[in-house]
């Protein structure tokens, strides 16, 4: 089974079943703090989880891509991945569990075609918060698994959020595909066990309590049904390889690997494996307007570049040959991602430029590597100043040196070199091991008003400083707000001034932020700015400020634009080559 044949085929399953079709969201997720990036199907979705209104109803269904970056150095193994989709269905005070686990088994049977006795389930073991699971056990009983297929294991297993201290959450149930191929690890294998007799394929998580800020769980009034299904996982099983490397999704790509290298795949798995992951990576978050930078998702992503041209190097690829790769990834999501197609010309020119960047340094970088080696000495640990000078001066992100190192039996000063390093980062963006466990969307009053302020930042931007200034990224805390735009100089101390007075203009005049509910042809027909691609049908919410901004937005709001009472600019600065940055707050100001 290809990878478009599966995702259509789970879409119009759900289809017939009343759910409406979705789109993924970018890589970039709007105004959460939590995550650098999108990183899981139902991120994007948080608030129609907590009971804000979709405007494609309570019945949804999508594709969506994912990065996670906590799991990097493992990539090059059989199942690690930064770049991953998730297929999902999701009631919204509609169905629950019944409907959620006789849908999810009909699949199963219906599309992927995996017989019954080669499934495993899960269901929540109950504790002092929530009884025992035990309608989950049964309705997953009725469909046909037996009861030795059916696991009740403990909340670090089978439970979901909340995501901080409190929020919804509730049980799940995990559906696992047994390999017969392989043998249990003994006689306590069980569903989530690592050594590769189950695997895990699809997650239904039942949100139906409400933990307080005193630890009490109490029954929520909406009950949702979140899912996600790994489509790289599930592929593996349909087509019975060993890995996901070896599934329809990654062979183009590793055939134009042995191409660009004229070596065998099967000879070098770890490097073949860790190109085709980054570079899958890169070219999607590229799309998305993620630029190489020195921090935050930019850091991420020239780690990832030049992870992947050293592994490059090593298969003996001289030049610059990575766009080429990426020239694979878009020719074959594109159908799926139509913005790959539409940045195309972004996504090579980034990639050559990073890796022309990063080849212009290796050399120097691997001179002065050796010659910190030869003055270590016996000592086999490398102090952390020399490592972020390999950072600093010659672009070495810290996972290369640690991978340098340990090729020679070195190791490296993390403690010290973490700290020179947090003087170098914003440290409330940096965690690059932070892995997504449903970071959910502060939706407090102040939030909401940063929310409302950056539409008309970016409308102030773009009408007194440059109409194709387009939203490059943006981050809401509780104190201010983090917009990123493109635009290639420094803004000018009276530019800053005319923004300043722009927003406050518009926030004394107080007025109504509407919230309409249209298709995307009514919404570029009003000249709403957002992302547009083929689904025209697709109904999305429109925020308009009188005739001052007008965007396609998940919200929330403000209800009128005095409630923000002020508006100032703290800094403006460089994100990134061509990408500029601003912070600001609201509120009332002397």
């Amino acid at each position: 089974m290809e990878a478009q044949e599966l995702r259509e085929a789970y879409i119009d399953f759900f289809k017939a079943r009343g759910h409406a079709q979705i789109r993924s969201a970018s890589l970039i997720p709007e105004n959460d703090p939590t995550v650098l990036f999108t990183t899981a199907g139902m991120h994007p979705l948080v608030p129609y989880l907590l009971g804000e209104k979709h405007p494609a109803g309570t019945r949804l269904t999508d594709f969506q891509k994912c990065v996670r970056t906590g799991d990097i150095d493992e990539v090059g193994d059989a199942s690690h991945l930064t770049f991953f989709e998730m297929l999902g269905n999701w009631s919204l005070g509609d169905y629950f569990k019944k409907d959620s686990i006789t849908w999810s088994y009909q699949l199963l049977q219906e599309v992927l075609h995996i017989p019954p006795e080669l499934l495993a389930v899960t269901a929540f073991a109950g504790d002092d918060d929530a009884p025992k699971d035990t309608e989950t056990a049964e309705i997953w009983e009725a469909q046909g698994i037996a009861k030795d297929h059916i696991f009740f294991l403990p909340k670090e297993d089978n439970w979901w959020g909340p995501a901080g201290q409190t929020g919804p959450c509730g049980p799940d149930t995990e559906i696992f595909f047994i390999d017969k191929t392989k043998k249990p690890c003994g006689p306590e294998c069980r569903p989530g066990c690592h050594c590769g007799y189950y695997t895990e394929i699809w997650n239904n998580v039942f949100m139906q309590y409400f933990k307080d800020k005193d630890g009490k769980f109490t029954p929520l009034k909406q009950k949702n049904v979140d899912t996600g299904m790994g489509l790289e996982r599930a592929l593996r099983v349909v087509n019975h390889v060993e890995t996901v490397y070896d599934t329809p999704l990654f062979q183009p790509i590793i055939s134009k690997i042995e191409e660009l290298s004229g070596k065998k795949y099967a000879d070098n798995m770890k490097a073949f494996r860790v190109i085709s992951d980054h570079m899958r990576a890169s070219t999607f978050l590229i799309a998305d307007g993620v630029v190489p930078a020195r921090m935050g998702g930019g850091y991420i992503l020239r780690r990832l570049i030049r992870r992947a041209s050293r592994y490059m190097s090593q298969l003996d690829v001289e030049g610059v040959r990575l766009a080429e790769v990426s020239e694979v990834v878009i020719r074959d999501y594109s159908k799926a991602y139509p913005e790959l197609e539409a940045n195309r010309e972004t996504i090579l020119s980034t990639i050559t430029a990073e890796e022309e960047k990063f080849h212009s340094t290796l050399k120097k970088g691997l001179r002065r590597f050796d010659e910190v080696v030869a003055n270590n000495g016996d000592c086999k640990v490398l102090n952390g100043e020399e490592v972020f000078h390999l950072y600093d001066t010659f672009g070495f992100p810290v996972e290369l040196t640690r991978e340098l190192a340990a090729e020679r039996g070195y190791t490296v000063d993390e403690e010290d070199f973490q700290k020179r390093f947090k003087q170098h980062q914003e440290t409330s963006r940096m965690d690059t091991n932070q892995v997504f466990k449903g970071g959910l969307v502060d939706h407090s009053v102040e939030t909401t008003k940063l929310h409302t302020a950056t539409h008309l930042l970016n409308a102030a931007l773009r009408n007194l400083i440059d109409p194709d200034i387009r939203q490059k990224g943006s981050n809401i805390t509780a104190e201010r707000l983090r917009f990123d735009f493109n635009f290639d100089r420094k803004l000018e101390p009276e530019e800053i001034a005319k923004i300043e007075k722009y927003v406050n203009d518009a926030i004394k005049a107080d007025i109504p932020v509407v919230c309409e509910e249209m298709t995307l042809e009514e919404a570029r027909a009003r000249n709403a700015i957002g992302v547009f691609d083929n689904k025209y049908g697709e109904k999305v919410k429109v925020y308009t400020i009188g005739d001052v901004s007008c965007e396609i937005c998940g919200g929330p709001h403000v209800q009128h634009t005095g409630e923000l009472q002020g508006f100032k600019i703290q800094k403006e600065q460089s994100s990134a080559a061509g990408v500029r940055r601003i912070k600001a707050v609201v509120g009332k100001f002397d």
